[in-house]
């Protein structure tokens, strides 16, 4: 457990070392200030780039990378334009393939329109786009799932520069928990319309998002959406206000030389075809999880435990990304990025949402509330249980649940208790992991 998500302070990306170049390629182009903030936005737009391809995960399911989905919050003017240039960057294959598709749509606008009231009109050709406009409708959007499942399955990559855009894309605001559900769990969502006007299909959805929005915005759009699920598929990436420096954030040229480095790291995406286990993900997967469960423990916090289990997820398809970019091979500093983004995920949702989760507080205006506490962590090297109890009582937890606490710390090892003394001192292992 190397992160501590309890304060204000954003839990530090480690050192991007071997099999990472291409995410210290792309942020080469970003000022310095965005780097931590971009890096978890990345992975849908670059798993958007892997079709036929499955991964196992530890459950022994097999899932694409399709479905990732990640939220960049941070203040007015600070920056968050230069996601949407990087992903046009990445995508500029994708921009590529659409405008001769849009170039087809155009070819049969015009004879359409061209045509007499009394002639046959053309069939509307078959038109699949990879990186769609932002602004995109419901029934457009299940158009071009139908037409990408028809070209063996692609994934559409949408980003959003402002979070209300999801509005229009899933149908109003009312649709946006479910269609955002269901391409986060490639889920078929289709439509039965009773005219030919209208579309009608079942495809597989199969999409990547990226949204950039302000924390009072992104608290308004998520305010009733935090325990239906929607909430902890999205990925979010918070990066707090920072100083009045006066300083203009330089970003990169995008020269010729980084195209050309990045193309090589595209072709091993597109390549990329058919079922695949990476063992030492998994494993470490695994680790996390138990890493999670302790965490919890340690906060005696089901929310912070629930809410894990999707950003293990999340983490974990970001991680087989990485393990396509670097020919598929497994390294320490990829082990150490995937581990940072779940933390960075859940502290960024904390720092978000902390009150509306704990307190039900439906209030747009509060920002940057502390996270999960470890309890221990408060107490001294060795306590007796009234002081566990009068913690616990603080911080607004049943008094009641003081024994269990403990008993639960034991079993994990991260006390031990002397009848001679009736004092529960913290384990060598402990204070080892901790310091």
């Amino acid at each position: 457990m190397n992160y501590d998500i309890s304060k204000a302070t954003a839990p530090a990306m480690p050192n991007l070392g071997r099999g990472t170049d291409c995410i210290k390629i792309l942020l080469s182009q970003a000022s310095k200030d965005m780097h931590e903030p971009l890096v978890p936005m990345f992975f849908p737009i670059l798993g958007a780039h892997i079709s036929g391809a499955e991964f196992q995960y530890p459950d022994f399911s097999w899932k694409e990378t399709t479905g990732m989905m990640a939220n960049l919050v941070a203040h007015s003017g600070d920056n968050k334009g230069q996601l949407t240039t990087l992903s046009k960057a990445i995508n500029r294959d994708f921009i590529a393939h659409d405008l001769a598709e849009i170039d087809k749509l155009l070819e049969w606008q015009t004879q359409k329109n061209t045509k007499g009231a009394n002639k046959d009109k053309p069939a509307r050709p078959e038109v699949a786009l990879w990186f769609p406009p932002s602004d995109t409708t419901r029934p457009a959007f299940l158009q071009n799932a139908m037409a990408l499942e028809k070209q063996g399955g692609r994934t559409q990559y949408y980003n959003l520069p402002e979070v209300e855009m999801a509005d229009c894309l899933c149908g109003g605001h009312k649709q946006v928990s479910v269609l955002l559900r269901n391409v986060y769990d490639r889920d078929r969502a289709g439509a039965l319309r009773a005219t030919s006007d209208g579309i009608t299909g079942n495809p597989i959805l199969r999409a990547c998002i990226t949204i950039s929005s302000n924390p009072t915005s992104t608290r308004q759009f998520y305010k009733n959406e935090l325990t239906n699920g929607t909430f902890g598929r999205m990925v979010f990436s918070y990066k707090p206000r920072g100083t009045r420096s006066g300083r203009i954030p330089r970003q990169g040229k995008y020269t010729d030389e980084f195209y050309k480095k990045l193309d090589e790291y595209l072709a091993r995406l597109d390549q990329c075809k058919g079922r695949y286990i990476i063992r030492p993900l998994n494993q470490l997967t695994d680790k996390l999880a138990q890493d999670m469960a302790a965490l919890a423990d340690l906060a005696d916090d089901d929310l912070l435990f629930e809410m894990s289990h999707r950003s293990l997820v999340s983490a974990w398809k970001a991680g087989c990304v990485l393990w396509v970019l670097n020919n598929q091979t497994w390294t320490k500093p990829m082990s150490e990025l995937v581990e940072w983004l779940v933390y960075h995920d859940i502290w960024s949702k904390m720092q978000l949402f902390a009150d509306m989760l704990k307190d039900g507080d439906k209030s747009i205006s509060g920002v940057g509330k502390s996270g999960p506490k470890n309890m221990l962590d408060d107490l001294r090297d060795s306590f007796n249980e009234a002081e566990l109890e009068a913690l616990r009582v603080s911080a607004d937890k049943p008094k009641e649940g003081t024994k269990r606490q403990l008993r639960v710390w034991m079993s994990r090892g991260f006390i031990e208790y002397s009848a001679e003394t009736e004092l529960y001192t913290k384990t060598q292992i402990y204070l080892n992991r901790t310091r």
